[in-house]
């Protein structure tokens, strides 16, 4: 086995924002980046939205992250 090819965890997060699913995506990386020592790749996995009376109340996105955890 080669020691050097790396072993990732994959997990699942939430992000919302009021503003755009850009806004949702881009806090929740960064919250992630800031929390997760490791962090390699994202994935959006689902997009969905609150109705606001005919308006985009919040959107919300879920996204799978990646980050080592040996390598």
């Amino acid at each position: 086995m080669n020691m050097k090819d790396p072993i990732y965890r994959l997990i699942e997060l939430t992000g919302t924002s009021s503003t755009s699913l850009e806004d949702a995506i881009v806090r929740l990386i960064q919250y992630a980046y800031d929390t997760i020592e490791s962090l390699c790749w994202f994935e959006v996995d689902e997009l969905r939205g609150e109705s606001d009376w005919g308006n985009v109340g919040r959107w919300r996105v879920t996204v799978k992250v990646g980050y080592t955890v040996s390598s």
